[in-house]
Order: C-alpha cells, then structure tokens, then sequence
C-alpha cells in the first residue's frame, strides 16, 4: 500500500487548452479514491499523469514522498487497467497475467508466475479460464483478465480509467461488487475514474467531483450527498439529481415557484441581506401526503401540476414543470451543461413510493421537510446552508469505517500459495508475444488519446 501526493498539477496544452488547473489530492494509504466528473473535466489527463503517460505543465507527484513526476512509467510501480482491457488475444488468459512478470526478464521463477497467476485467478473467479485465449471470453471476464494483470505486478497503485464503460448495465453491477470487494482485500491504494456518479458513490471511499480541469470538492460520498460545496456538486451527486428552483426571499418567508416556504433560523441567518437564492431539493426529500404517516406535521404542503410519471417497480417519478426567470433559466441551462444534461424545460423531478397513486395530468399534493432544503448564492453558486461541523463529523466517521472494512477484509484474506499439480498451467500453445510479432498481436490500449479529454 502506498500513498500518493498531488501538488498544484496543471496540465496546459500546446494550444494553451488548460485541461487540468491546480488540482491537489492527498489519497491515504489503502484508500479507494475516485474521480469523477463529465466528458471534458479532466479526470483521464489527470490518472495519465500520475501513471506517466502524459507529462505536467507545473505541480508534482509524490508517492510514499518519493516524486516520480520526472521517472518513466515503467519506473513508477504503478498498474492500470485502461477501458478497452488492453489484451493480447493470441495469449491465453495464464499468460496475459503473467505477462508483465514474464517482461521482469529472470526475475521470477516459473513456479513463483504460476502461483502469482493462480492466486490472481482465486481472487477474480478465472480459475477455470486459465487456458482461454480472450475471444473465449466474455466483456466482464476480459476486464478481470486486464486486472488480474495488475493484481500479480506487487504494484504500489491501481490506477482504472473507466474500466466499466464497454460492459452493459447489469454486468456493470456486478463488476462494481467484484471491484470492491478485490480492493478492500487487497488493501491496494486505489484512483479509479469514472463519469458515473453511480461507481462513485458506490465504490469510492472519498470522491474528488471535477469540473472543466478544477476540484471542485474531495469528500466521502455521504458528505458530498449531504453538504455539497456548491451548485455543481450538489447537481452531479445524486440519481435523479438534486431539482434547483429559483427563490425570493420575504422576510422569515421564502416563495417558490409552487408556494411559500417558512425559513428555519439557520436559514434565515444564511440568506441575511439576501433578496433572491437558488433552491435545491432532493427528488426523495418530496412524499406524497396521501401516503404520510404520523410524526409528519413539520412538513410544509405543496400543490403541483403534473405532467408526465414513470413507474419503475420500485419508486414512482413524477415529473412537475415551472416557470423560471430568464436570467435564472440561462444560469441553469449552463449548469446542466456541464453536467453533460440538456435542458429543454424547467422541471421538478419527484421521487414517490410506488404506492402513490399521482398521475400525469393531475395536481398532486405533496410534502416537504423544511430542514432538508440546500440553498444556492445564485452568482456563486456557494451553498450557503453547508454544515461545516457536520460535514467534519462526515469525514471522520467514514474514514473510520474505511479503516475498520480494511482491517476486516485484509484479516479474511488468503494467501498465495505454492502450485502443485492439481492447478491449471500454461499450455504448450499459449505462446509469448516478440517484437517480431505482427501489430494485431499488440494491446489495444491507446497510448495517446486525445488531449484535453475528460
């Protein structure tokens, strides 16, 4: 396990394109850290930059306190597993793991390859693949070949660059699960990128949320879900995103485009001197007030027209639109752009239990807790409602249930061990990639994607 330092990188291209703009990042030993944002952030020019493969404008790289912003990537130490898995399809999957042992040149023995490759299997559930060439394979087994390949490098980092993006929704799900779970046994310093909020927050012990080359907010998924920074933040975490409406401000009073809304006095204090802000509501923070229970008369009543709803099983969308201020709208409109939305017209999207009997084309009545409003500068786009205190609380104790899932799955983790013949080896056929080799024998990884890109 390592750690790894990020200090004030920029990334300037020769177009003078700023792709990435003073980013710092402290990721901890052992921690599972994702960058996320949309097409364009920067989040892949930054991960090409700690693995080498791109060179930094300014800032430097330190990892265990070593730099090795100036080192090659082979000096590094580093594995990553690209997103279109980088295979040689004439290899078997025995001697696409060992391949990057096989390159260290008579530094392991055969017997020490077999029982790195085998012990990389046990963790993947490749055991019975071993002798496979990758046209065999499915998606989801090619990309545990691809880090089976990294696991058996004893490599200081994994670095992934939106490992799940060629596979379909449902083996996505099951990929996040093996990932995690192969970390946290592991215990392997981690950066993983990705342009779903979904594996981030599912996967990531913190969250580093960029845009347009900037950090926007490094936090623990709950935090960035409860206390988000600003706009932005807010925006992109959360599926479906967090509704903005535009608010004026009368007095202990705030109207919104459905009703007035009475002010807590923590909000009265954020919004002192205030005439206007933007509103952010949570689509799961509405019910339904003809499904409310007791305990619920805190909760402030809202009249809405619906216009359309989508019944998924498990929860029911309603979808509420409004009336917003130009200047307003176009402040918006920017913000779901960068979100890599496209907003046609202004609306509310309400998450209700399924049981709720709401239809399209009616007025519904619903419910809303005061105290879960976030309220938005509308020229900053600051939160003004962020609880510092509770967000510290946040990150303390996350970063204590990171360390105690570490502790646990290291302490279940079993340990390579010798082969013995009752294991699959390499095949006679399974063959080694030379230089003499033709070019379709070569990886498909692309070593110089466009610049600029997210």
């Amino acid at each position: 396990m390592s750690t790894i330092q990020l200090t004030d990188i920029v990334k300037r291209y020769g177009d003078g394109y700023l792709a990435v703009d003073r980013v710092g990042l402290d990721v901890r030993d052992g921690e599972f850290m994702i960058l996320v944002g949309p097409s364009g952030c920067g989040k892949s020019t930054l991960l090409r930059m700690i693995v080498g493969l791109e060179d930094l404008t300014s800032g430097s790289i330190h990892i265990d306190g070593r730099r090795v912003d100036s080192l090659a990537p082979r000096d590094r130490n580093l594995a990553m597993v690209f997103q279109n898995y980088a295979l040689y399809p004439h290899l078997t999957v025995f001697e696409n793991i060992a391949f990057p042992l096989r390159l260290t040149k008579g530094k392991h023995t055969e017997d020490e390859i077999t029982a790195k490759v085998q012990h990389a299997a046990r963790l993947l559930d490749l055991h019975d693949h071993l002798n496979r060439r990758p046209a065999q394979l499915s998606g989801g087994q090619r990309q545990r070949v691809a880090m089976g390949r990294a696991i058996v490098r004893d490599a200081q980092a994994f670095l992934f660059d939106e490992p799940l993006s060629n596979l379909d929704a449902k083996l996505r799900g099951q990929m996040r699960t093996e990932i995690a779970r192969m970390q946290r046994a592991m215990g392997m310093t981690t950066i993983y990128v990705t342009h779903d909020q979904t594996e981030a927050m599912t996967l990531g012990d913190r969250v580093a949320v960029l845009r347009r080359g900037v950090l926007q907010q490094c936090a623990s998924p709950r935090e960035l879900y409860e206390q988000p920074l600003n706009l932005f933040v807010a925006g992109f975490i959360g599926s479906p995103p967090m509704n903005f409406l535009p608010a004026t401000i009368h007095g202990e009073t705030m109207k919104l485009p459905f009703g007035d809304i009475p002010l807590t006095p923590a909000q009265q204090a954020a919004l002192e001197g205030r005439n206007t802000a933007i509103v952010g509501i949570r689509p799961e923070h509405l019910e339904d007030a003809a499904l409310a229970g007791r305990g619920t008369t805190d909760r402030i009543p809202l009249r809405v027209p619906v216009d359309v709803t989508e019944w998924l099983g498990s929860e029911l969308y309603a979808y509420v639109p409004y009336a917003a201020d130009p200047d307003i709208k176009a402040q918006l409109a920017e913000l779901d752009r960068d979100l890599d939305g496209e907003t046609i017209r202004t609306q509310m999207v309400v998450n209700l239990d399924p049981r709720s009997r709401i239809r399209a084309g009616t007025h519904a009545e619903l419910l809303l807790d005061p105290t879960t409003l976030h309220l938005f500068d509308p020229a900053t786009g600051r939160c003004l409602t962020r609880d510092d205190a509770a967000a510290t609380r946040i990150a303390q104790e996350s970063e204590a249930d990171r360390l105690h899932a570490l502790r646990s799955a290291q302490h279940a983790q079993p340990t390579p061990t010798t082969p013995t013949g009752e294991h699959p080896r390499p095949s006679a056929r399974s063959g080694r990639p030379s230089a003499h080799r033709r070019r379709t024998n070569t990886p498909t990884a692309d070593r110089n994607p466009g610049a600029g890109q997210g």
